[in-house]
C-alpha cells in the first residue's frame, strides 16, 4: 500500500499570503541579492530551496517560522504579507508582559485576524521541540527522541539570561516529584551547556533508569543530594551521593524555565 502524501488544501487567505510574499520577493530580491538557495539556508538545516519554492508558489502555507526568517531577509513587517502571523506575534507579546515568550509555532491560528505587527523579525528565537521526556519520579526511559516542532522565546529575554539558543532544548516533565516547582506535562527548556552540578539549581541528569529532573543541593559534608521538591519525601526520598558518585548521574542540561497549567 502506497503512503498517502496528500496535504490539506491551502485556504484562501493562506494563498493570498503566498501571491503576497512571491510578488514581494521577486520585486526585492534584486535589490537585496537574494535567491531562494540564501532563504533556505536561513531557515535551516534541512530544509531545501524546494520548500522556499513551496512557500512562494502556493503548495506549502506558510508558519511562524518561515515568516519571520522571510520578514527579516526581505526588510518588511510580518504584515506585509501575513495579517494572520502578525497578529500571532503581536498576540504572543501581549499575553507574555513580562519579558518572556514562548509559542508552539504549528499553533498559531488559522483564522483571518486584521491586525498588523511592527515588532523586529528578531524579536524571537526559535528553539526546538522534542517529545523526550524527564522524569520527576524515578526515571523515564527515553528508546528515541522525535523532534515535534518548535517554541518562541523573546530573544531578549534569552540574552538576559545568557544562554546561546544552540545550547537550549525544549523537553517534558512526565511525573509529581519536583511538584509543586515543576507538574506532570510542563514544558522544560533545558541549557545542555550547563552540565557542572551547582547547589540549588535544577538539572534534567540521566542515568541507568532514565532521563530524571530533580534538584541539586550541596551539603556541609560535600556531598550532593539529589532532592524531590515534593514534601512527600515517604514516596520521593532525596538521595545523597559523593563527588564520585554524582558523576554516575551524566547531567545532560539545567532547566532554566518551565512553563504548563495554573
Amino acid at each position: 500500500m502506497s503512503k498517502n502524501t496528500r496535504k490539506l488544501p491551502l485556504t484562501e487567505e493562506q494563498l493570498r499570503e503566498s501571491d503576497r510574499l512571491k510578488a514581494l520577493f521577486e520585486g526585492k530580491k534584486k535589490e537585496l541579492g537574494l535567491t531562494q538557495e540564501k532563504i533556505a539556508a536561513e531557515l535551516g538545516d534541512g530544509v531545501t530551496q524546494g520548500a522556499v519554492s513551496h512557500f512562494l508558489n502556493r503548495r506549502t502555507a506558510l508558519n511562524l517560522e518561515a515568516a519571520v526568517v522571510f520578514a527579516r531577509l526581505l526588510k518588511v513587517p510580518v504584515s506585509e504579507f501575513s495579517e494572520r502571523l502578525a497578529s500571532d506575534i503581536s498576540r504572543l507579546c501581549e499575553d507574555n508582559p513580562s519579558g518572556h515568550g514562548a509559542v508552539t509555532a504549528r499553533s498559531c491560528s488559522n483564522n483571518p485576524q486584521a491586525a498588523s505587527s511592527e515588532f523586529s523579525n528578531d524579536d524571537f528565537t526559535f528553539i526546538d521541540q522534542y517529545d523526550a521526556r524527564a522524569a520527576a519520579g524515578s526515571g523515564y526511559e527515553n528508546t528515541h527522541v522525535i523532534l515535534r516542532s518548535t517554541l518562541a522565546f523573546k530573544t531578549e529575554w534569552l540574552r538576559a539570561k545568557g544562554v546561546k539558543a544552540q545550547n537550549l532544548k525544549v523537553i517534558y516533565a512526565h511525573g509529581d516529584s519536583m511538584w509543586p516547582t515543576i507538574t506532570d506535562h510542563d514544558v522544560l527548556l533545558m541549557d545542555k551547556s550547563r552540565i557542572e552540578p551547582a547547589d540549588g539549581q535544577v538539572f534534567v541528569m540521566g542515568n541507568l533508569e532514565g532521563n530524571i529532573v530533580k534538584r541539586l543541593i550541596r551539603t556541609d559534608s560535600d556531598c550532593w543530594i539529589i532532592s524531590s521538591d515534593n514534601p512527600d519525601k515517604s514516596k520521593y526520598p532525596d538521595q545523597e551521593l559523593s563527588d564520585e558518585e554524582i558523576n554516575e548521574h551524566r547531567i545532560l542540561g539545567r532547566v532554566i524555565w518551565r512553563g504548563g497549567d495554573l
